[in-house]
């Protein structure tokens, strides 16, 4: 198996550069080294490795955020030959939090000398503009704001080098509790339409966790074929406030404001313009009174797994 390394320098302010320069030090087994130069150069590489059937299966590993390695299994989806890897070296990393990551060149090193254990795993696909991916989660509403506010920051990479990062999510958390409007939204699943008034987020799953650790969907699985959707709606801003704060722990279910289903595919149909994030990235506004279709892609990628139940509840396969 061929490694391959996929570095966004720009991570966490900068100081990805700097822990590469570290790591690839370590680093005791053949690899290529790529250094991504922008938003959406990573899924180019991948795209690249996925066109083309090599003599052997390419290990293909994030070194960077999530940003890096969704755009890697953007670009590496349906490719039978290709499985993914990551090394966490952005601010939020809830795909560590999701998925096996790889802590060290010598974890590495250890997997590619064994026989390789790969489970194919789902994403979740998006029916706006010319069409988004995701592997985390994506959603329309009041924590999309948060995602564009903070990824537009120009404190952000500032904080993310002192390690400060998160203090940017809160900022722009308490901006958006007393300037953003809630919404109606329609919802169709399995042929039922479902209303909800005074929206304030709807997300869609694929794994438990988005925004730095918060556990929004403590029941997605994803290795099972399907997605899970959370409504919060008909909240005051201060309950919403503490609302938000009990996602960290995957106690926001037991409030009745807070809807959770599971399915295949999910319409949401917003009544206004609302923001809308694809693994915490802002992926521009929907139209008012128009649908986005979140739909679930099974086995649609190969991760470099080892023989644990994940956080998320999956069973990876063994490796002896």
């Amino acid at each position: 198996m061929k490694a391959v390394f996929v570095v966004n320098p720009a991570a966490k302010g900068g100081k990805a550069l700097g822990r590469w320069t570290a790591f690839r030090k370590t680093v005791a087994f053949p690899y290529q080294e790529f250094m991504t130069k922008g938003p959406g150069h990573a899924k180019a590489i991948a795209r690249g490795f996925a066109a083309h059937q090599e003599k052997e299966n390419v290990l293909l590993i994030a070194f960077g955020g999530d940003g890096t390695v969704h755009e890697m299994i953007a670009g590496a989806a349906g490719a039978g030959h290709i499985v993914v890897g990551s090394v966490g070296a952005g601010s939020g990393n809830d795909f560590g939090r999701g998925f096996r990551t790889f802590g060290s060149a010598e974890e590495i090193g250890a997997y590619l000398g064994r026989r390789h254990a790969s489970p194919a795993l789902d994403m979740g696909e998006v029916s706006f503009g010319d069409g988004a991916t995701f592997v985390n989660s994506a959603g329309i509403g009041f924590d999309a704001v948060i995602s564009r506010g903070s990824g537009r920051s120009s404190l952000k990479p500032l904080l993310n080098r002192m390690g400060l990062g998160k203090f940017v999510y809160a900022l722009y958390t308490v901006r958006a509790l007393f300037t953003f409007r809630t919404f109606g939204l329609e919802v169709t699943h399995d042929g039922e339409r479902q209303e909800y008034r005074d929206v304030w987020f709807a997300t869609v799953s694929n794994q438990p966790y988005y925004g730095g650790g918060m556990k929004i969907s403590p029941k997605s699985d994803p290795a099972d074929g399907l997605i899970e959707l959370t409504v919060v709606s008909r909240l005051s801003r201060m309950k919403l406030l503490l609302v938000f704060g009990s996602v960290f722990f995957g106690a926001h279910t037991a409030f009745r404001e807070v809807d959770c289903r599971q399915g295949r595919s999910f319409s949401l149909k917003a009544d206004r313009a609302v923001p809308l994030h694809t693994d915490g990235e802002d992926a521009g506004n929907t139209e008012s009174g128009e649908p986005v279709v979140f739909t679930v892609r099974p086995e649609a990628w190969r991760l470099a797994g080892q023989q644990r139940t994940g956080r998320s509840g999956i069973k990876h396969e063994s490796t002896p």
